[in-house]
This record gives C-alpha cells, structure tokens and sequence, in this order.
C-alpha cells in the first residue's frame, strides 16, 4: 500500500511539474528560440559580435548594472539590521516604504527620478535601478538575520572586539549566502532594466534591453538583436546559477537557526545604524513625493488639470481611449495574468518543494526565473512571430498580453509560495497519509492551509507588478486596447505642458493603487518569502 501511494505520488508531482513546463515552452522557449533562430539565419551575428560597439554596451549594461547592485547593497544591509534587529517603532512604514518601490511601474519610476534629477544621466540610472531593488537586500538579508545566534556576536563582543570587527568577521560571513543571494537578483533586474533607461537614458544611453528594442521594433534588425540576445542570456544564466548556489545555502541556514528569532531596543551605536536606514528611507520617499507633486503643477500654479484630462483623453485625442478605458485594460489583463501565473506558480513551488535531487531542484529553479532575465522584446516579437501557429490565431488574442505578463510573475509567485511549503513538517504529510489521505488530500489539508497566506500575499504581489508591466506590454498591446503604462509612454513620446501633467496624474494613480496592495500584501505576510 505504501509503495502505491508513492507511487501515485510520484506520478502526481510528475504531471504537476507538466504544467508550468509546457507552460514555458510554449509561452517563452518557442518564442525566444523563434527570434534568435530567425537572427542567426541571417548574415550580421558575427559582425555584431565583432563590432566593438557591442562590447561597448555590454560594458556599460553589466557596469551600471553592477553600480546599482553595490548601492542597493549598502542601502539595504541597514534597512535589513533594523527590520531583523531592532524593536522601533515605525517598522510597518519602513516597510511598506521599501516594497511600494519594487512593484511600481518602472514608467513610474522614470518619471519620479526624471522630477527630481532632471536629465542626471547614467546616475539617475544607477539611483532608479537601486531604488527599485533596496526591498530585494532587505528581505532577503533581513530574513537570515533576523535567525543569527546573537550568542556568537555577544561572545566575540566579551573577548575585546570592536562592534565593527564583529560584523566584519562573525555576522557578515553568515550572511554571506543572502548577500550573494540578494546581489544575484538586484543585478539580474538591474541588468535587463528597460523602462528606467528607456526614459533616463533617452537616445543617449542604451543598454542590451534598450538596444535589443531599437533593432527589434525601428531598425528590423533581427541578426543584431537576436546576437545581444544571446549575450544577454549568458549573463542572466550565471546570474541565476549564482543565485539558486546562494539560495539553497540560506534556506539551509534557516531551518537550523528558525528558533533563534528575536528583537530588542537598539543601544549605542546601533542607533547610527537605525540612523541610516532612516535616511535611506528618506531617500526612498523623496522620488514619490517629488511626483506626486509634479501631478498637481499647472502652468498656473497647483492644480488637477493632468487628471480632468486623463479622464477625457487629451486635448485633440492624445490618447486613443480615455485614461480610464486604459486603467480598466490594465486591470483585466493584470487580473488574468495573475490567475494564469498562480496556478502556473503554484504547481512549480510543490514540485521544488518535493524535489529531493539537489541539482535537479536547482536546475528546475533556474529554469523557472529565466522569464525575468531574457528581453521582453525578445519574447513580444517571439509572440507575433509564432502564435499564429496555435488554434485562433493568438497574435490577435486578448490574452496576448496577460500570458507574457504571466511569464513575469510566475517567478514571484514561486519564490513567495516556495520556502512556505519547504518550511511545512513532512511529519504531518506521513500522518495524514497514515490516517488514509491521499495525495489531493494531504495537501488540501495540510500544506494549503498553512501555504495560503503567503498564496494570497503573492496574488497581491503579482497583481501590481502585471498592473505595472511595460516592457512586452508595449509590444503587444493593441492601438485601441493600451494599458496604463502604455498610455503613459505614449503621453511621454508627445510634446505639451498638458501630455506631461496627464503622465504624471496616470504615474500618481498607479502608485496609490500599488501602496494599496502593499498595505494588504503586509498583513498577510507570514514572514518567510524572499520578496
């Protein structure tokens, strides 16, 4: 009997990891191989390899993308202390202050740093990029932090070393695997950055995204796109690698310090620490506040004229729809998105929660995050390329957008839902499954009860960063049907006082409806996912 339920097991778990690898074969291998096999039978990949311009933007894509991830590192590593460490009041605000910026449109983003900064160049590029991932080192370090054996810092304390040698030589070595870990992931998002630089850089600063765009939708130039491409994608792959190592390391790490958990008021000089996580997150809000202001600024003075004109279009049809058509839109299409990608999410997170070969698992998991790291472009143009191919012509489909947005945030759902399930007792699986529960449920009673929130909490969290997507979403969205990130794009693209303030009005209400779901995101957080 035993032996046939493991069976099933097995045969359960196999048709479960069916589903998101079918998944992403379709709606993200055959699309990518599509466009880099139509620019490799072309002549221009070796000259594009060989031009040295090329180099050049590989240097500065992995350069700036490497500066972003040194300045969200030392931004976040205080934030971190305070959230593991410290019993302050205000810790709530600290954040919801971190995570509000790593699910907001980066269009929004572009335009906050752009009312601020003005035309600050590759630093207004660094900045934004950093901006959007200090949430990134913060949990993730936070988490492995918060679960240090404080024993070993207060006995290397009693033996005469100073409080920054401690840090230097006992609590920074064990955090090594999230530090590693967190620096994976900021320069992955850092690396593939598109809106940011797309609004920052202008023409003037291109990286491998921005670039692969330019060849891809202007120039029709598919050998050249489909060449950086293929650089683009050796990057992100050892990325990942390094990544799942560092992953794997501190999820160890947690389950054999989860106990050790515990905060206190700070003292002496860790109150210079809780210092510069304020400032931190002063820096933070100051971009927020400067668009939200911007949104008010008339000609005239304070005023509401970017949102009476959303609300109708522009002046002379600046727009095709009205700025609410454009919200509707993003909504419906984020909706469906999140639905697809927590099903497609769901199924993964128990088959690598499941998964007892440690290379396999990790294999399974690089797989899985590729969507983040190869060009949206990339995959839109794939989209247009092959779709026509399966049943109803899907190049004309509605569900066009919400599946490549769905590709975005599959890997979110997976690293919110998946420590959750590994951290679940097999004890209680091996009861159930004693007391006559099959596969369906044992996880119907045990896992789903104890995984739901953190579920819930990556519905959230998928919903906004669809709601916000950009870089597919502007390839594949139709004239008449735009998205809200779209729409302001488009709103950027046209010169007049009254296109920008309608920009910055569209900015401003996506930034409240992401604020919104955070505060309903953090009171289902249960404390173990990486985001």
């Amino acid at each position: 009997m035993a032996q046939a339920r493991s069976g099933l097991s097995r045969l359960g778990l196999g048709a479960a990891a069916a589903v998101p690898l079918a998944f992403l074969a379709v709606f993200f291998a055959w699309p990518v191989a599509a466009i880099i096999g139509l620019g490799l039978g072309r002549t221009g990949v070796a000259k594009t390899l060989a031009d040295p311009s090329t180099w050049s933007l590989v240097a500065f894509t992995l350069g700036q993308a490497a500066a972003a991830t040194l300045v969200a590192l030392l931004a976040g590593l205080p934030v971190a202390y305070l959230l593991a460490r410290c019993d302050v009041r205000g810790r709530g605000f600290v954040r919801l202050a971190i995570t509000v910026p790593f699910v907001l449109p980066t269009v929004v983003v572009g335009l906050a740093f752009r009312a601020v900064l003005g035309d600050a160049g590759v630093l207004g590029i660094v900045l934004a990029n950093a901006f959007f991932n200090v949430a990134v080192v913060a949990r993730t370090v936070g988490g492995l932090w918060a679960h240090l054996d404080r024993r070993a810092e207060d006995a290397a304390r009693a033996l005469g070393a100073s409080r920054w040698r401690t840090f230097l030589t006992v609590t920074l070595p064990a955090l090594g695997p999230a530090i590693g870990s967190a620096a994976a992931v900021v320069f992955l998002f850092c690396s593939t950055a598109f809106g940011v630089v797309l609004i920052l850089g202008g023409s003037r600063l291109r990286t491998l995204e921005t670039e692969i765009y330019l060849r891809t939708v202007n120039l029709l130039d598919l050998s050249g796109a489909a060449a950086l491409s293929l650089l683009q994608l050796a990057a992100v792959i050892a990325a990942l690698v390094v990544g799942a190592v560092a992953r794997r390391r501190r999820e160890a790490q947690l389950k054999l310090r989860a106990a050790q958990e515990s905060l206190r008021k700070p003292h002496g000089g860790e109150w210079f620490v809780v210092a510069a996580a304020g400032l931190v997150v002063l820096g933070l809000v100051v971009p927020i506040v400067g668009l939200l202001l911007r949104s008010l600024s008339t000609e005239d003075g304070w005023g509401f004229d970017g949102y009476r004109a959303l609300a109708t279009g522009g002046a002379q049809g600046t727009l095709a729809v009205s700025g609410i058509e454009a919200a509707l839109n993003s909504l419906r299409a984020a909706t469906d998105a999140t639905l697809l990608a927590l099903v497609v999410g769901l199924l993964a997170a128990i088959v690598l929660s499941r998964v007892r070969g440690r290379g396999t698992g990790e294999a399974l998991d690089v797989v899985l995050m590729l969507p983040l790291g190869v060009s949206a472009v990339t995959v839109g143009f794939g989209y247009l390329v092959t779709m026509d191919a399966l049943p109803g012509d899907f190049r004309t489909s509605p569900l066009l957008v919400p599946l490549a947005q769905a590709l975005v945030v599959t890997p979110l759902v997976v690293r919110l839902v998946l420590p959750v399930l590994r951290a679940v007792d097999d004890r209680l699986r091996q009861a159930a499954a004693t007391l006559g529960a099959g596969p369906l449920r044992v996880w119907r009673e045990v896992d789903l009860p104890l995984a739901l929130r953190s579920m819930l909490a990556a519905a959230g969290f998928g919903f906004v960063v669809a709601l916000g997507e950009f870089g597919a979403t502007s390839f594949l969205a139709r004239p008449e049907a735009p998205t809200l990130p779209v729409a302001i794009a488009r709103l950027i693209a046209r010169p007049g006082e009254l296109n920008e303030a309608m920009a910055y009005a569209a900015c401003t209400l996506l930034m409240v409806v992401t604020a919104l779901a955070v505060l309903a995101i953090e009171k289902l957080r249960v404390g173990t996912g990486e985001f």
